[in-house]
């Protein structure tokens, strides 16, 4: 700039053109670094402004290289668009109608009343805990999904948490260990342990009791979950790239510096249904009576309802089981698995849900539904196929920011929401971005209860099969209580259905078999 000044006074008079753009660059990228709303201008300052000149002129352009879900997949762009407009706090209604086709095969429509109900001013809880539980927590309809210390940049979490303690919602660690950017805001938290028993493991991998139990023990860890299994990679153990491993998160999963770190596929503390259900007992007990359950991306249904069989003849319930959809995402993962791998949301909740209820055992467990959970109508949409509440990561991290670069194993994320590079997680305010997540929770809730009032019902065990239509093809229209098997309570112990006799005979509690 300086040069340009120069050669104004001694070339040419054109020259302070060129001082005058330069001057403009130079104030527009401290503008940039200074302001906290926007991560990507913070790292990337002047041209990160391509990013929104993508969005103003070409949303098409942008959807195709920005809006890309984690393995490859389209994310829908007006569902991000309502994520982010109810984050940012601004209107989500728009002009015209409705642009999706209505008879596209697959196509599901909500059935509104004749007579709408008051919209409930308090959005509902869901008490979380049986009869073994001495210290129940009244969940939110809307939660944080897992994601972990490592997969996620300490301001990510900071937000997440934040958020979280200001909206009165859960916030689940993943199984990345329990790290202090989880426990300073002092927002609830789930406590994820996962194969690799991350933050209570031994020097050998295995579990260590008093290591979990003193952690369980801190205040705001309200509920204890087990990972058995993950929707985007069901069947493989999660992966964290050593660039990643800092001495940090070294510390926080009790691994080397540095190296890669690769949870095993299966857990060592049980092999068997039974084993199973012993060990979550054991951990409820571990964990002072705090509630305890699982989670798990379906498969074998006979698999699942072996652990049914052990739970009856145990006695011994989980506190809650989280069903996660196949269609779940993830920083990393081999395509093969996310695509082809486990049940989508919709076909395992439901049949967590049948089993629990033939089996007797649904009024003791409750379930929770993660997997694409963005929209109030997903939300709702999951409460009638059997979930008391739901879960969500992907929408979570547009609220914080995300736009989906698919940078995440690289460790190189544009808005510091998936890298560990202090340098670009710093351009993520966390003072911005809790109260985006916040806003982004309240707003959701909000819709989901009003959607619930415009079809007559003001509480989720109203909720019926029979409210959901699914179109199958341009010319047929049928219920979700038409579409699926729904069993009454007992009727696996009395007398089984024809289509659940087979496995409900071979399920075994001894043994886990496909």
């Amino acid at each position: 700039m300086a040069g340009s000044v120069v050669a104004a006074v001694l070339l040419s008079p054109w020259w302070w053109t060129a001082a005058g753009v330069l001057t403009a660059v130079l104030v527009l990228a401290v503008w940039d670094l200074l302001q906290r709303k926007h991560s990507v201008l913070r790292n990337y300052p002047v041209l990160g402004h391509l990013r929104f000149l993508l969005e103003d002129v070409r949303p098409e352009l942008q959807q195709y290289f920005i809006e890309r879900n984690f393995d490859g997949r389209p994310f829908d762009r007006d569902t991000r668009s309502i994520v982010y407009e109810r984050a940012k706090g601004t209107a989500a209604e728009e002009p015209f109608g409705t642009e999706r086709d209505l008879y596209q095969p697959g196509s599901e429509y909500l059935v509104p009343s004749m007579v709408p109900r008051p919209v409930p001013e308090d959005a509902p809880r869901v008490r979380i805990g049986g009869a073994k539980c001495t210290q129940p927590y009244d969940m939110a309809l809307l939660n944080v999904s897992a994601m972990s210390f490592g997969a996620l940049s300490s301001n990510a979490l900071l937000a997440l948490n934040t958020g979280a303690a200001l909206g009165g919602f859960a916030h689940d660690t993943g199984e990345g260990g329990l790290s202090e950017y989880h426990l300073r805001p002092g927002g609830d938290l789930i406590w994820e342990i996962g194969t690799g028993y991350f933050g209570c493991r031994t020097e050998d991998g295995g579990f260590d009791e008093k290591l979990f139990a003193e952690k369980a023990a801190h205040e705001q860890v309200k509920c204890v979950s087990l990972k058995l299994s993950q929707g985007a990679k069901p069947g493989i153990g999660g992966v964290l790239p050593g660039p990643k491993v800092t001495a940090e998160i070294a510390k926080v999963r009790g691994v080397p510096q540095g190296q890669t770190v690769t949870s095993p596929p299966y857990h060592r503390v049980f092999s068997t249904p039974r084993e199973l259900v012993r060990f979550l007992d054991r951990m409820r007990e571990l964990a002072g009576g705090k509630p305890v359950g699982f989670k798990l991306c379906v498969g074998s249904r006979r698999e699942f309802l072996a652990v049914c069989k052990a739970m009856l003849a145990e006695d011994v319930t989980p506190d809650f089981i989280v069903v996660d959809g196949a269609e779940g995402g993830t920083g990393a993962a081999p395509l093969e698995f996310a695509d082809n791998v486990g049940l989508p949301l919709t076909e395992g909740l439901i049949t967590v849900h049948n089993a629990l209820v033939g089996a007797g055992l649904r009024d003791r467990i409750k379930i929770g539904a993660s997997g694409k959970v963005a929209t109030g109508s997903d939300l709702v949409k999951r409460l009638l196929q059997g979930a008391d509440y739901t879960n969500a990561a992907r929408a979570m991290m547009f609220a914080v920011g995300c736009i989906q670069a698919q940078r995440c194993h690289t460790n190189t994320c544009p808005v510091g929401v998936a890298t560990q590079d202090p340098k670009l997680a710093h351009a993520l305010d966390v003072g911005d971005k809790s109260h985006r997540v916040q806003r982004f929770q309240e707003a959701t809730v909000k819709s989901a209860l009003q959607l619930m009032a415009s079809m007559g019902v003001t509480d989720r065990s109203e909720l019926a099969p029979h409210m959901l239509l699914h179109r199958i093809d341009p010319h047929t229209v049928r219920s979700y209580a038409e579409l699926h098997e729904w069993l009454t309570p007992g009727q696996l112990l009395k007398d089984a259905p024809q289509s659940w006799q087979r496995d409900w005979d071979a399920a075994d509690p001894d043994r886990f078999a496909g």
